[in-house]
C-alpha cells in the first residue's frame, strides 16, 4: 500500500506567499464574502519548493508544479472561497494526502478511489462546511483502506479531524450474523455518532448519495439492499435534520435502484404530462402572481415537481394509478417576512376557494426539524387541486439544508440556530433512549417512530406545546411530559373530559394527567403506546420490576429446597456462596437468585452444590414444603389467563425459562397437559396470608330477556363489593334468557362464592357459573 510522500509538506508556507500575492484582488460583496477571483484558481496547482532557495514572498526557482487538470477538482476548489486562505491550502494538503493514500485504488467504475472522497467533500462544500468537515470527508477511507493511522492524521491535520475520520471509520468495521442485526447496529451508531458530531453525518449523508450515484457497476442485488437500507436509515435521518433536499434526492436514486422499471415508467409518464399541463400550468402561475401583484405583495412565485418518489407513493398507499395522482406539481410562494406570509394566503384563499382541512400552519408551530411554512390546497381551473407552501427565504433556506444551514447562513438572522437547540434536546434524548434500551434492534424500532412523525401538537394545562407523532395516545403524552408521570399515570383529562389511557390525541387537545403515589406501568400499555421514549421506559421499567421479583422468587425457591436438604441458608458461609456464585458465572446474589427465579438454573441442583461442602452445617432433613405465593409478586410470579386462579384455589406452578413462574388452578385443563408434558418443571406452592387486593375471575350469569336485568345484576355486584372490569351479552340468539360474561375483580374464592351467592337471589337470573378454560 502507497505512503504519503513529502510533496505538500511545504505547500502550506508556499500557499501563504500565493494569498499574500492575491490579497489585492480579493473582492468581497454581501451575499459571497470574501469571493476570490485567484488567476490559480483556474487552473489550481500545488507548488513545492527548496526551502533553502524560497523566501516569505515568493517560491524558490526550483519548484515542481503539480497540474491537476481533473474539472471536478477545479470546481472543487472553486466552491472553497468561503473558507480563509490557510483553510484552502490544509484542504488541498488532505486532498493530496488523501490521493497519495488511495494510489493505485479504483472503484468499480474503473475511475480512480479519489475521485469518490473529493465529490463528498465537494458536496461539503457547497453547504459551506468548516475546514475541518471538508478535509475529514477527503479522507473519510483512508483509515479503513489504505495503511494511514488516526495519530498520523491528528499529527497531520490536527486531533477534530482525526476524531471525525475516526467516528466514519467505525461505522463501517462491523460483523454481524445477520443483515437485519447489522442493519440496527449501524442505525444505533449513526445516532450515536450524531450526537457526539452533527458533522459525522453529515460527511456520511454525503457520502451515501454519492455512492448511490454511482451505482451503476454494482451488482443488482446489492444495489437494491443498499437502496433499502438507504430508505430505511438514511432519508429518516436526513429528514429529522430537516435535509429535505439531500432527502429527496436519496428517495429518488434509491426507487430508481429497488424498482428500475416502475422508476423509468413513471419517469416517461411525467415527462409526457409536463408537455400536456404546461399551459395549465402557466395559468396557474400568471394567476397567483397577477393575484399577489394586485394586493402588493412582492413575493417570488415557483412551480414545484413533486418527487417521483413521492408521487410513486402516494399511488401504492391510496391504490391510484398515474392518470389519478393531480396535484404532481405545487406552488412555492417566497415572500419577505411572516406577516407577508399570511397577507399571501389571505390573497390566494379569496382568489382560489381552499380544501376545507388541508391547511396546515408550521409558522405559529414549527416542526420538529425546524421545517416553516403554511401549507394549504386550492381548487384551480378545471377542479385541478394546486399545493402552496408560503415561506420567508429564510424558511426556505432552513426547509432545504436544515441543521446544514447553520454552517450555511451563519450571519443570517433566520439561521439555525433555533434548529441547532432542537436538533441538541433530540439527540440528547437518543442518547438516553440508548441507555435505558436493551439492544441495537429494540434501539431501532423504538427511534424509527420518531424518525417519520407525521405529528400532532397537543398542549399541557400550561400552555406548553408537545409535537408527538400521529396515533400518539395519552401514555406518550404523559411520559413525553416526564418519566415519573408516564409510570405513575392512572388517568387523563382531554379538553377537561375524563379518558382512558389509551385514548389517541388530535391536533389541539389540551391534555391533563391524573396520577396516583403507588401506580406503576401495566405491560398492556406496550400494545398502543406509538413513541419510542414511551416504549423504552416501560420496558426498562418492567424489566427492574422482573428483575428484583424474579431474586426474590429465586432466593425462596432455593430456600425451600437447602431446607427440605436440612440446611439453613442463614449458616452458609460467604466464602462457600461466592464460590458457587462465581461457579454459576454470576456476580451477585441478586443476579444468581434472579436466574433461578427465571428458570434459566434449577434451585434443587444448587442447593445441592451448596449443601455438598464440609463447612456447611446440617440438620435434619425436612419435608418438602409449599413455595407461598400470594399473587402480588408482579412479573416473576404471574396468574394464567386461562384459569384465572385466586386466592383460595388449589394451585400449581410452572416455571418458564426466562419468565418465571406461572400459577394454574390444579383442576386447569391446560395446566393438566402441561404437567404431563414437562413434569420437571412444577412445582408445589400455596397462597399466603391475605394479599389486600383484588382478582380477575370471570362469570356467566344467565338470566330471563326482561328490562333492566342488566343494570340488577350490575347492582348485585357492586353490592356484593366486587368491581366490574368487562361486561358483554348475546345480542345474535335473542330469546327468553340470556348470556352475561362479566369479568369482575374480588379478593379470593370465598368473597367469589358470597357474590354468587348474593346474585343468585335475583329473580330474574337463573344459573351463575365461574367461566374457565
Amino acid at each position: 500500500m502507497p505512503t504519503a510522500t513529502s510533496r505538500p509538506s511545504s505547500l502550506c508556507a508556499n500557499w501563504r506567499w500565493a494569498c499574500t500575492a492575491w490579497k489585492s484582488s480579493t473582492a468581497v460583496t454581501p451575499d459571497r464574502p470574501r469571493q476570490v477571483t485567484w488567476c490559480a484558481i483556474v487552473n489550481p496547482v500545488a507548488i513545492t519548493a527548496d526551502p533553502a532557495n524560497a523566501s516569505a514572498d515568493q517560491p524558490g526557482p526550483n519548484k515542481t508544479i503539480y497540474q491537476n487538470e481533473d474539472p471536478a477538482y477545479r470546481v472543487f476548489i472553486d466552491s472553497l472561497s468561503y473558507l480563509e486562505p490557510d483553510e484552502i491550502a490544509l484542504v488541498i494538503e488532505a486532498y493530496h494526502f488523501g490521493e497519495d493514500a488511495h494510489h493505485g485504488q479504483t472503484r468499480l467504475s474503473g475511475e480512480p478511489y479519489i475521485t469518490h472522497p473529493l465529490a463528498v467533500a465537494g458536496s461539503l462544500s457547497e453547504w459551506r462546511m468548516d475546514a475541518q468537515a471538508i478535509i475529514a470527508a477527503l479522507l473519510h477511507d483512508v483509515m479503513e483502506d489504505t495503511a494511514v493511522s488516526k495519530a498520523e492524521i491528528a499529527e497531520r491535520f490536527g486531533k477534530p479531524v482525526a476524531e471525525l475520520v475516526d467516528g466514519l471509520s467505525k461505522l463501517e468495521k462491523i460483523e454481524f450474523q445477520s443483515y437485519q442485526d447489522a442493519q440496527a447496529e449501524n442505525f444505533r451508531k449513526m445516532l450515536m455518532a450524531m450526537a457526539r458530531d452533527l458533522r459525522i453525518v453529515l460527511i456520511k449523508l454525503a457520502d451515501r448519495l454519492h455512492n448511490l450515484q454511482t451505482m451503476a457497476p454494482v451488482r443488482p442485488e446489492k444495489r437494491r439492499r443498499i437502496a433499502l437500507e438507504t430508505l430505511d436509515i438514511y432519508v429518516p435521518i436526513a429528514t429529522r435534520l430537516g435535509l429535505n433536499n439531500i432527502s429527496r434526492q436519496l428517495q429518488d436514486l434509491s426507487f430508481e435502484h429497488i424498482h428500475p422499471v416502475r422508476f423509468r415508467v413513471l419517469t416517461r409518464a411525467i415527462s409526457a404530462v409536463r408537455g400536456n399541463r404546461r399551459e395549465l400550468l402557466s395559468k396557474i402561475l400568471e394567476g397567483i402572481r397577477n393575484k399577489l401583484h394586485e394586493s402588493n405583495i412582492e413575493a417570488g412565485v415557483f412551480g414545484r415537481e413533486k418527487s417521483l418518489y413521492s408521487i410513486y407513493r402516494k399511488m401504492v398507499e391510496k391504490h391510484l394509478s398515474f392518470s389519478q395522482v393531480l396535484d404532481i406539481y405545487g406552488f412555492r410562494i417566497i415572500v419577505r417576512d411572516i406577516p407577508h406570509c399570511y397577507l399571501a394566503l389571505g390573497a390566494l384563499h379569496s382568489r382560489y376557494k381552499p380544501v376545507p382541512g388541508k391547511f396546515k400552519d408550521y409558522i405559529a408551530i414549527p416542526k420538529e426539524n425546524g421545517y416553516q411554512s403554511l401549507h394549504t390546497t386550492l381548487i384551480g381551473p378545471y377542479g385541478t387541486p394546486i399545493e402552496i407552501q408560503i415561506r420567508t427565504q429564510g424558511m426556505h433556506h432552513l426547509s432545504e439544508q436544515g441543521i446544514a444551514s447553520h454552517w450555511l447562513y451563519k450571519d443570517s438572522e433566520e439561521s439555525g440556530a433555533n434548529l441547532q437547540v432542537k436538533m441538541h434536546k433530540w439527540l440528547q434524548s437518543l442518547l438516553e433512549l440508548q441507555s435505558s434500551t436493551g439492544d441495537s434492534s429494540e434501539f431501532l424500532e423504538h427511534v424509527k417512530v420518531d424518525l417519520f412523525p407525521d405529528e400532532v401538537y397537543v398542549f399541557t394545562p400550561k400552555g406548553k406545546i408537545l409535537a408527538l407523532p400521529r396515533g400518539a395516545t395519552v401514555i406518550d403524552f404523559a411520559y413525553a411530559v416526564h418519566t415519573d408521570v408516564g409510570h405513575r399515570c392512572i388517568a387523563a383529562r382531554i379538553d377537561h373530559e375524563l379518558i382512558p389511557l389509551s385514548a389517541e390525541l388530535a391536533n389541539g387537545n389540551q391534555v391533563e394527567i391524573i396520577t396516583a403515589p403507588h401506580a406503576s406501568p401495566n405491560p398492556a400499555w406496550l400494545t398502543y403506546v406509538k413513541t419510542g421514549r414511551a416504549r423504552s421506559k416501560i420496558r426498562q421499567f418492567l424489566r427492574t420490576i422482573q428483575q428484583e421479583g424474579s431474586s426474590t422468587l429465586g432466593e425462596n425457591m432455593l430456600n425451600q429446597e437447602l431446607q427440605a436438604l436440612g440446611v439453613l441458608p442463614s449458616e452458609i458461609p460467604s466464602a462457600i456462596w461466592e464460590r458457587v456464585i462465581r461457579d454459576a458465572g454470576k456476580k451477585s446474589r441478586r443476579e444468581f437468585f434472579a436466574d433461578i427465579g427465571l428458570g434459566r438454573s434449577l434451585a434443587a441442583v444448587f442447593a445441592r452444590r451448596l449443601a455438598a461442602h464440609d463447612e456447611v452445617p446440617q440438620t435434619e432433613a425436612s419435608v418438602s414444603l409449599p413455595l407461598v405465593v400470594r399473587g402480588t409478586e408482579g412479573m416473576a410470579i404471574q396468574l394464567a389467563s386461562c384459569c384465572q386462579p385466586i386466592p383460595g384455589d388449589p394451585i400449581d406452578g410452572m416455571l418458564r425459562k426466562d419468565q418465571g413462574l406461572l400459577i394454574h388452578t390444579h383442576a386447569c385443563q391446560t395446566a393438566r397437559k402441561l404437567r404431563n408434558s414437562e413434569p420437571q418443571n412444577w412445582i408445589h406452592v400455596e397462597w399466603g396470608a391475605d394479599p389486600g387486593q383484588f382478582f380477575d375471575v370471570q362469570i356467566r350469569v344467565t338470566a330471563k330477556n326482561v328490562r333492566g336485568v342488566l343494570g340488577r345484576v350490575a347492582t348485585g355486584i357492586s353490592q356484593a363489593g366486587a368491581n366490574i372490569e368487562h361486561v358483554s351479552m348475546d345480542r345474535e340468539n335473542p330469546g327468553l334468557y340470556t348470556e352475561l360474561d362479566f369479568l369482575v375483580q374480588v379478593s379470593g374464592r370465598q368473597h367469589l362464592a358470597a357474590l354468587m351467592r348474593s346474585l343468585r337471589r335475583i329473580s330474574d337470573v337463573v344459573r351463575i357459573v365461574r367461566k374457565q378454560e
